[in-house]
């Protein structure tokens, strides 16, 4: 892992390529994403904690927290990720505070993270988030099950499963038998899509990434 970046799904739009050929973009907005601080547990590696979005009903030990660190803004979403993952990138010490390193970039604690600091166009990317919820729904949708046949008196069996367990033998239903039930609401993490554009509040990727509009998402600058 080369960068990570909190964010929130934006508008899904359309590009076209140099062959012409049509690609589906999301825009992702990155701001107003903090570097919190880095925790060095007794038992574990180092890991950096960042928080995301401006929310109202922040809770008082996460207010505390970012107020130590510096940051005036109510953060609503905070993350923590392994500081062995990002490559290249060294923890010091300055003026007090932790600061991450590379070449001539510095993120410091409290400082703002921009998505030009851990990555560029063309840069291959990971887009975790959570999928939208559809409820409780049948196996055709949930599934993809074809239904029962409507002909030969079927009136009411269009959509229904069919059989589902067996006979004496073993004389119950398998665990993971596909049903109805609760469907979306899952952390989806989509892999290998392209940085297209990099702005000042959020970067533009190529393909379609889980979620509502607004909703969390988790960049990952991966190496190859």
């Amino acid at each position: 892992m080369k960068g990570f970046v909190l964010g929130k799904k934006g508008d899904q739009s359309q590009r076209f390529g140099e062959a012409g050929e049509r690609v589906p973009t999301t825009f992702i907005t990155t701001t107003p994403c903090y570097m919190v601080g880095i925790s060095a547990p007794q038992d574990g590696p180092q890991q950096m904690k960042v928080a995301f979005g401006e929310g109202k009903n922040v809770k008082k030990p996460v207010i505390g927290e970012l107020k130590k660190a510096g940051i005036e803004t109510p953060l609503r979403h905070v993350r923590q990720v392994r500081l062995e993952a990002l490559a290249d990138w060294k923890v010091v010490e300055e003026d007090g505070k932790m600061t991450l390193t590379k070449d001539e970039t510095k993120i410091t604690q409290g400082s703002q993270i921009k998505p030009e600091m851990f990555f560029k166009v063309g840069d291959i990317v990971d887009v975790a988030g959570v999928s939208r919820g559809k409820g409780f729904q049948g196996v055709v949708k949930r599934h993809n099950f074809r239904g029962g046949p409507k002909t030969h008196g079927q009136s009411d069996r269009h959509r229904a499963p069919g059989s589902i367990g067996q006979t004496t033998t073993p004389g119950r239903v398998y665990k993971g038998k596909r049903m109805a039930g609760r469907m979306g609401g899952d952390r989806i993490t989509v892999k290998g899509l392209k940085v297209l554009e990099i702005t000042e509040n959020g970067i533009t990727v190529s393909g379609l990434v889980p979620g509502r509009r607004t909703g969390l998402l988790e960049v990952t600058n991966r190496t190859k």
